[in-house]
């Protein structure tokens, strides 16, 4: 079965190397291509990857509006790289994803587990702090669904 965890690590990557060499929106399709086959073994949900890829993108700007909003102690530019990019992901299926694919619940786990492990010491405490914060500012979609 193909792993969506896997699909993000592999989109992670490649907006990481894309927003380094500063080709976010004119490289990045290519990169993926050249990271799924890199990266993949036929354990990546490549469907899901690449519309993720493209999600992110296309709503690259709303989401960064709402990261400097969530985060207004730090301009984005000053956010680790690896980090800014874990929030790209996880603001955008939490806010801009399907979610009967991926509940906002699981669009949390998988980021601050994407900020783990590829960012650095405090990386997930991060990513959780912004991720709960716009959460909460959403209004906690699916929460009621718990009660």
């Amino acid at each position: 079965m193909a792993s969506r965890h896997l699909s993000r690590s592999v989109v992670l990557q490649t907006l990481f190397e894309c927003d380094m060499q500063g080709s976010l929106d004119t490289r990045a399709p290519d990169v993926l291509e050249r990271n799924l086959k890199e990266f993949s073994h036929g354990d990546v949900d490549v469907p899901f990857a690449k519309s993720l890829l493209k999600n992110v993108l296309a709503k690259k700007d709303d989401v960064d509006a709402v990261l400097v909003k969530a985060a207004p102690e730090w301009p984005l530019e000053k956010i680790a790289p690896i980090d800014r990019n874990v929030l790209r992901i996880g603001l955008y299926e939490l806010l801009f994803g399907d979610k009967s694919a991926v509940p906002p619940k699981v669009a949390l786990n998988e980021a601050i587990e994407l900020a783990k492990s590829f960012g650095g010491e405090t990386s997930g405490k991060f990513a959780n702090g912004v991720l709960g914060t716009v959460y909460r500012d959403i209004g906690e979609p699916g929460k009621e669904k718990e009660s």
